[in-house]
């Protein structure tokens, strides 16, 4: 018996497939080879087309038939991870009315900053347990007030898994956790928040029907089945975003446990057990997976936009030439402190931490005497990490204070450079785990499927591959001081 996961990711689809007898990986792929592009309209702004994520949906999961590794007539069910936040519009007949305004999209920042002044700062983060800031709900309303023609033909709004799920079931379906992190959800009254519907002058009647994140989302339709190689019994059984599922992937379910990940962005995901918000909404707190009314279980969320995406453009800038691999080496080779070089990562949209300022990305202290290409991938993964060691500062402030962090060996923490640059400089262990964001998704499925009698049953062969410790920390808090100065002047 066999599960299907795909990982919808802003820079390429992931598809794994794993056998749910004893949880082995027999295939995992990514779709397309090179990084899917962020459609830029406008400083500020980001897209991407739905229906090209459904293409590259369908392609890898051919890919991975094309692999020969098992029978593809043997899967029972689907999970889906995606990118977080995304705005999907669709007619009566499922058509896409207009690009996704993705998570990283910057437009709706002051629509949001009305709405928490008007409905109240402190009813906003009791009730929503977050700002309304640049979340979903506001880019609706940024296509209220800019695009009506569109906005009039709307029947329903979707995060993007639950676009991917219509493409393959017909069905439309929502869940808290996703609605949580659009900020539709009023945690106090348990339901569609009055307060944002209202407001933004909203027709509840867009929301799809709400179900559990584990559960039956749909049966494939007969003619995705037929194309795509798959039993027309095959049901979509999971769907989380990106960082919720990441920390599902790595058996992050109960309170004090602490997940993260650096990919295209970064995120330190950590569980509580009760509502608790920021005061300034610096980091997000959502419905995790296994959140129930009588058993709360919430993910308190610290993203950095630029981090993977910054590795990324280092690779562009100096010519393309380089593989990451290629790069780490380089960037092993120079000294920490990068010979006093510091980046900052945030070049990729409004920043949380900054309670949503648009800071932009800066390279200081240059020396083009000194500086190499090693020297450049060193300072921008330094910089990553102490992003992270910023947000983490935030999030101890908050209640959380973990004493391991578990991350997949995957994006940024295959790099070595990177990886003992966030630990020496969170001065928290990291544990790392042959898993990614597919797996973690088809793992789901089998939970949501009834495969596995619990989460515990489905993590029980579950064990990390390597531990990272701090060995540097008290050079790395002196280089981030200095990272910080650099900041601070940037800020002011």
């Amino acid at each position: 018996m066999l599960l299907l996961g795909i990982d919808l990711g802003t820079s390429s689809v992931k598809v794994a497939v794993i056998d749910a007898a004893n949880g082995s990986i027999l295939t995992s792929v990514q779709y397309p080879e090179i990084e899917t592009a962020v459609i830029a309209p406008q400083p500020g702004w980001a897209e991407q087309s739905p229906d090209e994520w459904w293409n590259n949906v369908q392609q890898a999961i051919l890919k991975a038939h094309a692999q020969n590794k098992y029978n593809p007539a043997d899967i029972k069910s689907i999970g889906i991870s995606y990118q977080m936040h995304g705005l999907v519009l669709v007619d009566k007949d499922q058509n896409v009315l207009r690009n996704s305004i993705i998570w990283c999209d910057s437009r709706a920042v002051e629509i949001g900053n009305k709405a928490f002044d008007a409905i109240g700062h402190e009813k906003c983060l009791s009730h929503l347990l977050n700002s309304p800031g640049n979340f979903t709900a506001s880019k609706l309303a940024w296509v209220k007030q800019n695009e009506p023609e569109i906005y009039n033909r709307i029947d329903k709004i979707m995060l993007p898994g639950d676009f991917i799920a219509m493409k393959l079931t017909g069905d439309i379906t929502t869940s808290i956790s996703a609605l949580s992190e659009g900020i539709f959800w009023d945690f106090q009254q348990q339901q569609l928040s009055d307060d944002v519907f209202n407001y933004y002058g909203f027709d509840k009647s867009v929301i799809p029907a709400i179900k559990d994140v584990f559960t039956d989302h749909g049966t494939i339709k007969n003619d995705i089945a037929a194309k795509l190689s798959l039993n027309n019994k095959v049901t979509v059984t999971y769907k989380a975003g990106d960082q919720p599922n990441n920390a599902l992937s790595l058996n992050v379910l109960e309170p004090g446990e602490v997940a993260a990940t650096a990919g295209t962005s970064g995120v330190i995901y950590g569980v509580i057990d009760e509502l608790a918000y920021d005061k300034k909404s610096r980091v997000n707190t959502f419905a995790h997976v296994n959140h129930t009314e009588t058993k709360k279980r919430l993910g308190v969320l610290l993203c950095i936009n630029g981090t993977g995406i910054l590795n990324r453009w280092v690779k562009n800038i100096t010519g393309n030439s380089l593989s990451y691999q290629q790069m780490n080496t380089a960037a092993a080779a120079v000294e920490p402190g990068s010979n006093g070089l510091v980046i900052l990562p945030f070049g990729n949209g409004a920043e949380r931490i900054f309670e949503n300022k648009i800071l932009n990305s800066d390279i200081q202290n240059i020396d083009f005497n000194i500086h190499t290409t090693g020297h450049l991938v060193r300072a921008a993964q330094e910089g990553i990490a102490f992003a992270f060691r910023y947000g983490l500062d935030i999030m101890k402030s908050n209640g959380i204070q973990p004493n391991v962090i578990r991350a997949g060996k995957a994006n940024m923490f295959l790099s070595d450079v990177f990886t003992e640059s966030f630990v020496n400089a969170t001065n928290v262990p990291v544990e790392l785990y042959n898993c990614d964001g597919s797996v973690g998704a088809a793992t789901g499925a089998g939970i949501g499927a009834g495969i596995y009698a619990s989460a515990k049953e489905a993590f029980q062969n579950f064990k990390p591959v390597k531990l990272v410790e701090p060995a540097k920390e008290k050079l790395y808090d002196e280089l981030y001081n200095r990272w910080k100065q650099g900041l601070e002047k940037s800020l002011s």
